[in-house]
């Protein structure tokens, strides 16, 4: 078996764009990634497309749709994946698991989403699509409500942690102007995330709009080869563990503040890359709400049960912390198309590590990780990449 590693990427810009669907995205990444990598569209064996879709276009069979944009990837294999807010990550592990059987040498990976095409109260209910209906579909707020619903047990178990859940989204923000890619490209500062105001009102008490990740459209693509390829192209960035936990789909039937799925993921992926938390340079985790990242560093070990709060408090996650957390703004700067979302951790991870990054560069990084979240805490993917080449 030989492991796939990644050798090109390409980004789009994030945000309400003229794009007039997913195929028109992932044309604007396709070629671009494949340029990266040195390689052509004739060299590859199979191609992997992330869509979570769920109401967003009429179109469906978008794994199709890549061979649309290049004659010469007409008849190369194609599927898509859909796994909800993880599916960009889904895509990936199973262009690896191609690639590692055996099946070919080389996979693109594109995630796409076209989400601002459709009103407001139509894209909170496709992503209720990634809770449980039967009992959920009926949560005040959407898919936000859920996650209100979170907060506010959050909230009564351990105390009100409001002005933490803003120093997160002030954290991010911040972090985002210097992401070219970003979606929101604007630092709001803490004293209005902290605010309830006519700019600022509550989504989903008690989160705020700055507490939620943006309806974005954007693309992201990866190109992945084996380890023989990957040796003979310019860059190459390996996967030192990668890890795919999920766990129970219905919030009644598990503890909504323990994110046991996360903590499993995390927990395994560290043990097969043999490091620690101190090991990593940074992480971009999936911060969907701000009480998803705030869950999420206990989920990960870095404070325990409840005191999530203290992490960015003390300035742990901040980007001159000792473990930058979204130096790239997240998802809740960088903006959130679903499918695009795991691929584009992904991408701006591997640019961190081959110090291709720009503004948004930590300096000396040598170890990435990688949180990506599908549903509340459901579909968990943790990846750890390092620089091969």
């Amino acid at each position: 078996m030989t492991k796939a590693q990644i050798v090109g990427w390409a980004h789009s810009q994030f945000g309400k764009t003229d794009h007039a669907d997913t195929e028109a995205l992932m044309a604007a990444v396709a070629a671009p990634a494949l340029a990266h990598a040195g390689l052509a569209a004739s060299d590859v064996d199979g191609i992997f497309v992330g869509v979570m879709n769920g109401g967003f276009s009429k179109q469906e069979f978008q794994g199709a749709l890549v061979g649309m944009t290049d004659e010469a990837l007409a008849h190369v294999p194609s599927v898509r994946l859909e796994n909800a807010c993880a599916t960009g990550s889904a895509a990936i592990y199973t262009a690896m698991d191609f690639i590692e059987a055996g099946r070919g040498r080389i996979a693109l990976v594109i995630g796409a989403e076209k989400m601002t095409a459709v009103p407001t109260a139509e894209v909170g209910d496709i992503l209720l699509g990634g809770s449980y209906r039967k009992e959920e579909a009926d949560v005040e707020g959407g898919f936000a409500g859920v996650f209100g619903r979170i907060a506010q047990h959050y909230f009564q178990r351990y105390g009100d942690r409001s002005e933490e859940l803003a120093m997160i989204a002030a954290k991010n923000h911040a972090n985002g102007v210097a992401n070219p890619y970003a979606h929101m490209r604007r630092d709001f500062g803490f004293a209005f995330c902290n605010t309830v105001s006519e700019k600022n009102p509550i989504v989903a008490a008690p989160l705020r709009r700055t507490d939620c990740s943006l309806v974005s459209d954007g693309a992201a693509a990866l190109v992945l080869a084996d380890a023989d390829t990957a040796a003979t192209l310019q860059r190459a960035i390996a996967f030192r563990a990668r890890s795919h936990v999920n766990d129970v789909f219905a919030l009644s039937r598990r503890d909504m503040l323990e994110f046991d799925g996360p903590r499993r993921a995390w927990k395994a992926a560290l043990s097969m890359a043999g490091a620690t938390l101190g090991d990593l340079s940074f992480v971009e985790t999936h911060d969907c709400f701000t009480i998803a990242e705030m869950i999420e560093y206990e989920a990960m070990g870095l404070t325990a049960p409840g005191e999530g709060y203290r992490a960015i408090r003390d300035g742990t996650t901040t980007r001159s912390g000792s473990l930058p957390v979204n130096p790239s703004g997240g998802l809740k700067s960088k903006g959130h198309p679903i499918g695009a979302t795991g691929v584009s951790m992904h991408v701006i991870s591997a640019m961190q590590l081959m110090e291709e990054a720009g503004e948004m560069q930590i300096p000396g990084a040598g170890l990435a990780g990688i949180f990506n979240m599908g549903g509340a805490a459901v579909a968990n993917y943790v990846s750890i990449l390092e620089r091969a080449k």
